[in-house]
């Protein structure tokens, strides 16, 4: 049953009548309150063509955190025609598929652009997933070519398609390990006759757990990432009038994950922004390459703002001068870390957002002025975009200030599911409408705020984890009678999986047996974390695991 999350609004109040203009009692559609905004009509447009279009003073476009090794935008566009050209004289057709099992470096934008410049599709995935987890991506998608870690290719050869090893930088691009990627990027970057890529030809699948169930492969079009180029990133640039050659953001979030990709490798290369890369999180090389390289902008996800919040607290102030603004997004925040953060760096601007993999990272995000903040809201709605608040069990539409399933329409909602009708047409509707799995409400200002989630998946440290991954890794051992897996509430990583067991009669299982069990089998941070015995899993009359009444159960322990 819907709640209500602030003093429920008399539709016949004055008040209410004012803002009308962004919620409509009768249809029960929430639009936003910024005026649309034009997209392009070319139906013959391909992303990457988008994002160069564009005329900015940028100088540097990508450097290397740890070595300084950078990459221009003068080299940047030739660069990622070098990729789609050697690319095709390997083979790479458009409409094949390319996996990209590589962590963030400076050359995954280029790859990334270069298939998409090719009419190639992506499918980025995780360099620490398990064999088995790539060979179901590489098979359900299939992937015809992978760049990979250098050292992960002899282990990964199994698989039975062309590898190719990706470099960290320049000095080891010139290493006879990496010559295949080098001729991919020092070669013609003539392409003729160009490809004629559409707008609604597909760009990339990126796996999600969407809103329950097992991974699924999001396919993603080239209109939704010009879409979400326009509406998230190049839009809050004019709202905070970023200038491009002078802003610096720092890319540690993951770049196969829908919110890395979309920053690092595409909408911020529109603007001129340089972005400094780092291959993984560590708190104090974080704050070391902020002033450095005078970093003006850090997205993150929560785990990562408290662990810099903790960083930073009883340092020199003199630390982090350059830092204009933190955004985060990905998974839910407390009001306590969120007033930690503001009173630990009260100078810096802090915002939230909210985006799915299904609607390409589009959604909301927060602005705040001199005159209004709202530190707690997950933002206002992005131009174009169309938003209902649905009571969950009633179907009802609700108004502002009673809270509901999320629904969102808009030009950057996914195609689809990879082949699983059944799954795209139980979360976008006939008449397009994406449900989210998120309960939410808007306030009076048009604010939208995150109260609970519907759905099943886990996010820890920013990662999504479906229960139903890990349930059927567990479910093959010969000891395990039943399971279900919930995700309950951690301080530091925002959410762990906890798997509930019902071991077999005569079993002697062990907690430790069943973790390693599963460690051996999925990427780390999938692991389990801990493990309940129990006599029997809760089910609904439909047989649906209630997770929800698991997590009570955990937390009563606690």
């Amino acid at each position: 049953m819907a709640t209500n999350a602030s003093n429920h609004l008399d539709c016949n109040e004055p008040e209410f009548a004012s803002r009308r203009s962004w919620y409509s009692p009768e249809t029960g559609i929430y639009t936003s309150k910024h005026a649309p905004v034009e997209l392009p009509s070319d139906p013959f447009l391909d992303v990457v063509s988008y994002i160069f279009s564009y005329q900015h003073n940028g100088d540097l476009a990508l450097k290397d955190s740890s070595s300084g090794f950078s990459i221009s935008y003068s080299e940047l566009f030739p660069l990622v025609k070098s990729m789609a050209s050697g690319l095709r004289k390997m083979g790479v057709s458009q409409g094949d598929v390319v996996l990209l099992l590589i962590p963030n470096s400076v050359y995954y934008p280029i790859v990334f652009l270069g298939v998409l410049y090719l009419g190639a599709i992506v499918t980025p995935l995780n360099p620490l997933s398990h064999i088995s987890e790539i060979r179901k991506q590489v098979a359900e998608c299939g992937v015809s070519l992978a760049f990979t870690l250098q050292e992960k290719i002899r282990k990964l050869q199994s698989l039975g398609i062309p590898l190719i090893g990706v470099p960290e930088n320049m000095k080891e691009l010139k290493c006879s390990d990496f010559s295949v990627f080098y001729n991919l990027v020092s070669g013609s970057s003539d392409l003729f006759p160009r490809p004629v890529i559409k707008q609604e030809d597909r760009a990339a699948i990126i796996y999600s757990s969407g809103t329950t169930g097992v991974s699924k492969g999001v396919v993603l079009t080239h209109r939704n990432f010009i879409s979400m180029v326009k509406l998230f990133v190049r839009f809050e640039a004019s709202q905070y009038e970023y200038s491009s050659s002078k802003n610096v953001f720092l890319a540690v979030l993951p770049m196969f994950h829908i919110y890395g990709l979309s920053l690092f490798a595409t909408g911020l290369l529109s603007l001129g922004s340089m972005v400094v890369v780092m291959r993984t999180y560590n708190t104090n090389e974080v704050i070391k390459v902020i002033d450095k390289y005078r970093v003006t902008h850090f997205p993150v996800v929560p785990p990562i703002l408290t662990a810099l919040t903790k960083g930073v607290n009883g340092m020199n102030r003199s630390y982090l001068q350059s830092l204009i603004q933190v955004s985060c997004g990905a998974a839910p925040l407390s009001i306590k870390t969120i007033e930690d953060f503001i009173h630990t760096l009260p100078n810096v601007d802090f915002i939230q957002g909210y985006g799915m993999t299904e609607s390409t990272a589009v959604g909301t995000r927060g602005f705040n002025t001199e005159k209004f903040r709202n530190y707690s809201s997950i933002g206002l709605l992005a131009p174009n975009m169309e938003a209902k608040v649905v009571d969950w069990n009633t179907g009802a539409f609700l108004p502002p200030g009673s809270s509901g399933e999320l629904w969102l329409r808009g030009p950057s909602i996914m195609r689809g599911y990879l082949n699983n009708d059944e799954a795209t047409m139980s979360t976008v509707d006939k008449n397009g409408w994406l449900h989210t799995g998120d309960v939410v409400w808007f306030d009076q200002d048009g604010y939208l705020h995150l109260s609970d989630r519907l759905k099943d998946i886990i996010k820890y440290k920013g990662y999504q984890i479906a229960p139903a991954d890990l349930e059927t890794v567990l479910l093959l051992h010969p000891e395990i009678a039943d399971v279900a897996v919930a995700g309950v509430n951690d301080e530091e990583t925002g959410e762990m999986p906890v798997a509930f067991v019902v071991k077999k009669v005569g079993s002697a299982l062990s907690q430790k047996a069943i973790l390693d069990y599963v460690a051996h089998q999925v990427a780390p941070y999938k692991k389990v974390r801990k493990v309940v015995f129990t006599d029997s899993i809760p089910r609904s009359a439909a047989g649906k695991i209630l997770r929800r009444q698991l997590r009570n159960c955990l937390t009563s322990k606690l």
